[in-house]
């Protein structure tokens, strides 16, 4: 009785497991076919990555920018630039802006989150921190913001530019931290590898 019922056992867990690799493999198949599919529609991988600004659904409306681009000309290192880019809801529906991003962490800008009629006027806010952003005889900057809202083509890009010199004295303590984060690492590799 004892062996008949181990007998028994083995059977059906050998069916078991035979049904469960059948399903592994529909899961697989599926997966792949989902993955093939998948690149079929996009030709290019990077067309996921820059996602090209889709055209605002629903009513658009016009902006004209007081200036889009600001040179705020040679600064020294450390200093906070800040600048106003002003503009006019010119069309005839109310101007929502969805979103203002800068190309990097070092500006921030701020912007009106409720709609400006038509005919008002607005402004957003960019701050830039050139702290680190230098170097000796000057390194020139150019950082982006992108304005996305209901306005005819869907976004406007802002510009801040101009130059960051730093004094000796600061280029030689940055030399200083680079020269001891490298030491730093290669002493971190050489233990990783040992």
């Amino acid at each position: 009785m004892k062996k008949s019922s181990l007998l028994l056992m083995f059977v059906a867990f050998l069916a078991f497991s035979a049904q469960s690799c059948k399903n592994d493999k529909e899961v697989k198949d599926n997966a792949k076919k989902e993955m093939a599919d998948a690149k079929k529609a996009t030709k290019n991988p990077r067309d996921l990555i820059n996602k090209k600004v889709e055209e605002p659904v629903g009513p658009t409306t016009t902006v004209k920018f007081k200036d889009t681009e600001y040179n705020f000309g040679k600064v020294m290192e450390g200093k906070i630039v800040e600048y106003d880019f002003e503009f006019t809801n010119t069309g005839k529906e109310p101007l929502t802006l969805k979103n203002v991003k800068a190309s990097c962490g070092c500006t921030t800008p701020s912007w009106p989150r409720t709609p400006i009629a038509p005919g008002e006027k607005g402004k957003i806010h960019a701050r830039f921190d050139t702290k680190r952003r230098g170097r000796v005889g000057g390194k020139p900057e150019n950082k982006r913001i992108t304005v996305t809202g209901n306005m005819e083509g869907g976004k406007q890009i802002l510009t801040l530019k101009g130059t960051i010199d730093r004094t000796e004295k600061a280029q030689k303590e940055e030399d200083a931290r680079r020269a001891k984060r490298k030491a730093e690492a290669e002493a971190r590799k050489a233990k990783e590898v040992k």
